[in-house]
């Protein structure tokens, strides 16, 4: 096939910019062409705060790129992940206006909440789930500004009214039947929503060893539940906990059971997971697919995680990684504290969870999923314009 992927690179690269450049890397090695527009958010200082809110509502540039794009390549389908803010909803009107099929992957909530978490004040929040997001932006619920929540709020707004993200978009990729389910309560058309999770390549994986060190990897900040993390290692004694990422510092001191490690490469996450006992992902937001978790399977690594969102349907409780409470720092300790002192059930755990790494999170099984996505786009597509 012949693929446009479009995506909007945030200021601070996250698993979604990740997630763009392998699945790309996949489709590669599988013999299909692919061409990118990307943007990049390191661009907004450039804009003016009115410039930036009719470019968030409809951008000249990408729509009159794409239109050059489709009639340069003649792609078979346009891939889209991000388009917040600068590539924005014209992406799906100039691919309509070529009758070129458009596939987007939904990475997180934004369409149903302007923060993309469905998170307030540190708690869950399905307030502006399929209703117009006034509560947004009285919140400032984008950036804590009420500028930007009322841009975002009208781009969503205005794209709902005519039409846009039921009638552009050929098929939406869910990372979850979480997700998919919250969509579907946002208004989004259930048939044109597909489940396809995140995967990683295991070019990098250590199989892991027996070990009693528990780590963590990904930002430090609240939604990812990194202060119940710490308040929990207050009373789980004895256990190494060793921290792996950027971000909000405060409250991280190293001493001898709290070490920060900082942000690693790949290799070097992927070693510390191979010498790791479990992961923890103490999550107090719905998590969409966190890759993180797919890459401690690969290892054959448990995960430790908050019985919310998404997670449970990737991790099965006893048999690949165990739950906790969310936002339960006592709950959370005593899982850490169950898992240090059964070593060999967690060493059956994480056999456990390479073996659903090989069977559902590995490239070729993802690969297989993706084109079939796109080959149901593309019928579609054919079919609506007979």
């Amino acid at each position: 096939m012949r693929i446009l992927i479009v995506h909007n690179f945030y200021k601070v690269r996250g698993g979604e910019d990740a997630v763009v450049e392998s699945e790309i890397d996949l489709l590669k090695r599988h013999g299909n062409e692919v061409y990118t527009l990307y943007r990049s958010n390191n661009d907004i200082k450039n804009f003016t705060s009115i410039r930036l809110f009719f470019n968030t509502m409809w951008s000249r540039k990408t729509y009159k790129s794409i239109y050059k794009i489709i009639e340069q390549i003649k792609p078979d389908l346009i891939h889209a992940h991000n388009t917040h803010p600068l590539v924005s909803p014209s992406i799906y009107w100039a691919a309509s206006k070529r009758k070129i099929p458009v596939v987007q992957t939904l990475h997180n909530y934004r369409q149903m909440c302007l923060n993309a978490l469905l998170l307030r004040d540190g708690k869950i929040c399905e307030e502006c789930i399929g209703k117009m997001p006034t509560k947004g932006v009285i919140n400032a619920c984008y950036r804590s500004s009420y500028t930007a929540s009322f841009t975002l709020a009208s781009m969503l707004v205005f794209h709902k009214l005519l039409g846009t993200y039921e009638n552009k978009i050929t098929r939406y990729i869910a990372l979850s039947e979480f997700s998919k389910k919250k969509y579907i309560l946002a208004g989004l058309p259930q048939e044109k929503i597909l489940v396809k999770p995140n995967f990683v390549d295991d070019k990098n994986t250590i199989i892991k060893k027996q070990s009693e060190k528990i780590i963590y990897v990904g930002r430090f900040s609240q939604e990812k539940g990194i202060f119940v993390l710490l308040e929990a290692m207050k009373y789980a004694k004895g256990v190494t906990l060793r921290l792996i990422g950027e971000g909000h510092q405060e409250g991280i001191n190293n001493n001898s059971e709290v070490i920060c490690l900082g942000k690693l490469p790949n290799k070097m996450v992927m070693k510390e997971m191979g010498n790791a006992l479990a992961l923890i992902v103490p999550s107090i937001c719905y998590e969409n697919f966190p890759r993180t978790i797919v890459e401690a399977f690969s290892c054959g690594l448990p995960v430790i995680a908050s019985r919310i969102g998404a997670l449970e349907n990737i991790i099965q409780n006893g048999k690949t990684g165990l739950f906790f409470e969310p936002d339960d720092p006592l709950d959370l300790a005593k899982k850490i504290e169950l898992a240090t002192s059964n070593v060999d059930l967690m060493w059956i755990m994480g056999k456990n969870a390479r073996k659903k790494y090989e069977e559902e999170y590995s490239p070729e099984t993802n690969y297989q999923q993706l084109i079939n996505i796109y080959r149901e786009a593309i019928y579609s597509n054919k079919h609506n314009y007979r």
